[in-house]
């Protein structure tokens, strides 16, 4: 009997997560704000409680829905809410800019110089001298402006017009076809056995990946 109460206190506390992720939505590590990263934090020690609460499930399960509910809440108030917004996750504060190191904004941003070089670092400024502007943002991440004369040549610097780019799409999956991907490019299976032979294939179950491109053009991977 003990053991069904740990296994339905359990299901509870997953099914209960769950609709909570879903409802305060998908958001990276990297994107959290220091609130976020502690109310996940609690919400996930909750949700363990509830696991193995077998007594008063019902405490921690509200508990977990009241966690949930004023992180909605003030997600909700910071997106219409400029003011708010500035108060809950904070503004991005100047690192440096033309040249100068803002030694009151890294101490209000809580960091020295060491963590602000590696910071530069991870973003492939080894030499400060390369960087115009630099941004703590609110969620911890560096924004870089490069010096305009350093900066990587684009094909407007050298008055190209390239063709725009288009996102590939997979035909072929784990040497299954996706007929669906297919249809939507204006193409059929009989199109992409044609193509599989041309490039010495005799199925798609061959092929571990296949990626065909705005014009037509099949890339093909095949299983090692």
């Amino acid at each position: 009997m003990e053991v069904i109460k740990v296994v339905l206190t359990s299901l509870l506390s997953v099914a209960a997560l769950f609709v909570i992720a879903k409802v305060m939505g998908h958001k990276q590590l990297a994107q959290l704000d220091f609130f976020d990263y502690i109310s996940g934090i609690t919400i996930g020690s909750i949700a363990a409680e509830l696991a193995t609460e077998l007594e008063e499930p019902t405490k921690p399960l509200i508990a977990l829905v009241i966690y949930g509910v004023v992180s909605v809440v003030l997600s909700l108030l910071t997106h219409k809410l400029p003011r708010a917004r500035k108060f809950i996750n904070g503004s991005p504060t100047i690192l440096m800019n033309d040249g100068k190191l803002y030694r009151k904004n890294m101490k209000k941003a809580k960091l020295d110089l060491s963590e602000f070089m590696v910071l530069c670092r991870e973003q492939g400024y080894f030499d400060i001298n390369d960087i115009q502007t630099a941004i703590f943002e609110h969620n911890g991440q560096l924004s870089v402006l490069p010096v305009s004369a350093r900066r990587p040549a684009t094909p407007e610097d050298m008055a190209l017009k390239p063709k725009a780019a288009h996102i590939n799409t997979e035909v072929i999956m784990d040497g299954r076809i996706l007929e669906d991907n297919l249809r939507r490019m204006g193409l059929d299976v009989r199109w992409l056995e044609k193509q599989l032979k041309e490039q010495g294939y005799d199925s798609a179950r061959e092929i571990f990946l296949g990626i065909c491109d705005n014009d037509k053009k099949l890339s093909l991977f095949s299983v090692n």
